[in-house]
């Protein structure tokens, strides 16, 4: 086998494991694939034959890097016009590492509860609960002690308590269609309908960044929502757009084109109950578009 034979091989073999930690670690798929590329371009040029594990190999270096790209973003993101919300992947055709019963660690709703704990807690808590390394593993990938590496998952298992993503997952079936009545509510300024679809206490949070018109702050109480979603004078741009049901981070989400450019996307997080949307997440800022441009397109 080439040089190169041999790097083809390993990129086909690793790429999606390592863009599935770097995307849950950073939240912008494309910052995650930049990683990935950067990771085998060094590997081209590494001595591998002191790589015993390729498999811990790349999770260890994705990880680290990733925590330097997090710590030097930081400023960044408390510069961020607005809200900073995860950049949208389509479907989980990227990420097929994905078992069935590890979807929900790719829904935008895990995603934003990931925003609640520090680069390091967050590199420990996923290696440890999505990735199930050992925490000897993730002691090394690291650079923390095996007990420091236990402390900080508990740590970050606290600071999750009561963020935790609904326990029983709601059928694609029964959230296509509460997703698509309130798409045509929505169009059509429904108020009953849309009173019955949101929890009292339903909070939208957009992002624009700046580059695209949206709210600043998250809107909260269904009161509140229901005057903007009814207001002729709100929204006006998507009741333009065309609107499409897709699978967005591997959840049944909403996706708004025009003339084939996507404009937003919004999320939907439902109640414990399943019946009732609790957080909606609308993203039109342009630059966390383009991989759903990209896919869609």
């Amino acid at each position: 086998m080439t040089e190169k034979t041999e790097i083809e091989s390993l990129y086909r073999t690793y790429r999606t494991y390592g863009l599935s930690i770097a995307y849950r670690m950073l939240g912008t798929f494309t910052d995650a694939e930049d990683i990935i590329q950067d990771l085998f371009a060094e590997l081209a040029v590494k001595n591998r034959a002191d790589v015993q594990n390729m498999k811990a190999y790349i999770a260890k270096s994705v990880t680290n890097r990733c925590l330097n790209l997090l710590h030097s973003a930081k400023k960044k993101r408390e510069e961020y016009i607005g809200e900073w919300l995860p950049e949208p992947v389509a479907g989980t055709a990227e990420l097929p590492e994905l078992a069935a019963e590890q979807k929900d660690t790719l829904s935008y709703a895990y995603l934003l509860m990931l925003e609640r704990l520090g680069p390091v807690e967050r590199a420990v808590f996923l290696l440890r609960e999505v990735f199930e390394y050992d925490y000897e593993q993730i002691a090394d990938m690291t650079r923390k002690t095996e007990a420091n590496c236990r402390k900080i998952f508990s740590r970050a298992k606290q600071q999750l308590k009561g963020s935790e993503i609904p326990s029983t997952p709601i059928a694609q079936g029964q959230r296509k269609a509460m997703v698509e009545r309130f798409a045509n509510a929505f169009l059509h300024y429904n108020p009953e309908t849309l009173l019955s679809l949101l929890t009292e206490d339903a909070v939208l949070i957009s992002d624009g960044g700046g580059a695209a018109r949206a709210a600043i702050r998250p809107i909260v109480s269904r009161e509140r929502l229901l005057r903007l979603f009814t207001s002729p004078n709100a929204y006006r741009d998507l009741r333009t757009w065309s609107v499409h049901v897709a699978e967005i981070n591997g959840e049944i989400n909403l996706v708004y084109t025009s003339e084939a450019e996507v404009k937003s996307v919004l999320c939907f997080q439902f109640s414990e109950s399943g019946d009732q949307v609790q957080h909606l997440y609308m993203i039109k800022n342009p630059q966390k578009l383009k991989h759903i441009q990209t896919y869609l397109g």
